[in-house]
């Protein structure tokens, strides 16, 4: 078997059906990423012992007929923000150089207890706070698809494992699109999962009030187990609907403005592959409340980040990437007051939101406004990483700030997503959505 090739869910049956040995899985990958030329720019730090031993014993179950789950000895790589015991978890920062955890994360401990192996852990941008993808303190990691540009960010180095045949599946983070736009950008299937869904602790913070834990994946069906395995809802798929059963509105306005002629040709065709099978669409256009949610998280997520992090920053200047610091110290400019007006507004838009659309079972529109830019451009010129990381956020963000979930899909042209909003804490049954959706706009009808 070619196990590079295959999805997690594949890897899993072929697992569960003894046609595939683990430790043998196991092995190829961590082989894979000791010879591949570019794996200082995709893995931080890698955990081969430990991936041996967690393969072993999904070895042994599978001998003994008793697996843990459906992803029982299929290997996973972590973003560098969650927390490994005895290993370095510095989140991409130089600021956290050596900081080395006496236990896993919450959700790692959840993860391993179901059998998945841990490879190692992955780029990223520092701290989490750029969706762009970019590093140049740490690494920046290869955009397969596109070489030279933007990989996506802040979980680069999780789709770049994927891409380029290092894991079968990834566990990235989302506070503003972390997940969802590295995924795009690799064209790759991004879960971002409502806050509160899955634990945050033992996962380094950036925004308190948002911080998500989710996958990124080849297939929904990945999305979903892995979904599962991180302690969230187990996918039903004894009563799946169908694209027929199904009623989406398509979010017109604010984030279809300023994108790519690719990007809205691409989502425009998808949306035209899912009502041909069946789904019910519906255009709206809640532009005042989307743009009022974004002039809300100029305030949130800049006071959240500082707060979190703005001593060590001030302690120690300079260090940090300009742009990602210059971000962070919009925050310090931000009183208290400010900061809990703007929640309580936000609070107020969320709930009218979905209060007054709750017939539909998803909304769409572009996961990212553009195509991925050239990563020498951005590093030539400050202001212009500022300006395209925040139209690249813009869409994504829009979730965040609505407090619900989300799925990026790829479509047919490279590099473009088309993502699905769920209600809040809905995210069960927006994975059930997402394997029709994904039926539809991947393979045409």
């Amino acid at each position: 078997m070619d196990y590079p090739t295959m999805s997690a869910a594949a890897l899993g049956r072929a697992i569960a059906e003894g046609k595939a040995d683990p430790l043998e899985i196991a092995q190829c990958f961590l082989d894979r990423i000791e010879h591949h030329p570019q794996t200082d720019e995709i893995y931080a730090r890698m955990t081969r012992e430990r991936a041996l031993e967690e393969a072993a014993g999904a070895s042994k179950r599978v001998r003994e007929g008793r697996l843990a789950g459906p992803l029982d000895g299929v290997p996973v790589s972590w973003k560098d923000l969650y927390d490994t015991k005895g290993v370095a978890t510095e989140s991409g920062a130089p600021l956290l150089k050596g900081r080395t955890p006496d236990r896993d994360a919450k959700v790692l401990t959840t993860a391993t207890a179901v059998g998945t192996v841990c490879l190692g852990k992955t780029h990223q941008t520092e701290f989490a706070f750029s969706g762009l993808g970019i590093n140049p303190n740490t690494a920046t990691p290869p955009n397969r698809l596109m070489p030279g540009h933007a990989p996506g960010g802040s979980s680069s180095g999780a789709a770049a494992s994927i891409t380029h045949g290092l894991a079968p599946v990834a566990i990235g983070s989302d506070t503003g699109g972390s997940v969802r736009i590295p995924a795009c950008w690799n064209s790759l299937v991004g879960m971002k999962t409502t806050h509160g869904l899955l634990p945050l602790e033992g996962v380094v913070p950036l925004c308190s009030g948002f911080d998500t834990v989710g996958p990124i994946a080849k297939t929904v069906e990945d999305a979903a187990l892995m979904t599962a395995a991180l302690g969230g809802p187990a996918l039903d798929d004894n009563n799946l609907p169908g694209a027929s059963d199904l009623r989406f509105a398509v979010i017109d306005g604010p984030p279809m403005e300023d994108c790519d002629a690719a990007v809205l040709q691409a989502f425009e065709t998808a949306v035209r592959r899912l009502e041909a099978a069946g789904a019910s669409i519906t255009r709206i256009e809640p532009a005042a409340e989307l743009k009022e949610s974004l002039s809300l998280g100029a305030v949130l997520f800049p006071f959240e980040a500082w707060q979190q992090w703005g001593s060590l920053i001030e302690a120690n200047p300079g260090i940090m990437y300009p742009p990602v610091e210059t971000r962070f110290r919009q925050g310090g400019l931000i009183t208290r007051g400010d900061y809990d007006a703007a929640w309580k507004a936000l609070e107020e838009i969320r709930i009218a939101f979905f209060a007054e659309h709750t017939a539909f079972d998803g909304f769409l529109f572009p996961t990212i406004p553009m195509l991925p830019p050239r990563v020498d451009e951005l590093l030539a010129d400050d202001e212009r990483f500022t300006s395209v990381n925040l139209l690249a956020l813009r869409n994504t963000r829009f979730v965040n700030l609505l407090g619900s979930c989300a799925l990026t899909l790829p479509v047919p042209e490279p590099c473009i997503g088309f993502q699905v909003m769920g209600h809040p804490m809905k995210d069960g049954r927006l994975l059930q959505v997402g394997l029709s959706v994904e039926a539809a706009v991947r393979n045409g009808v």
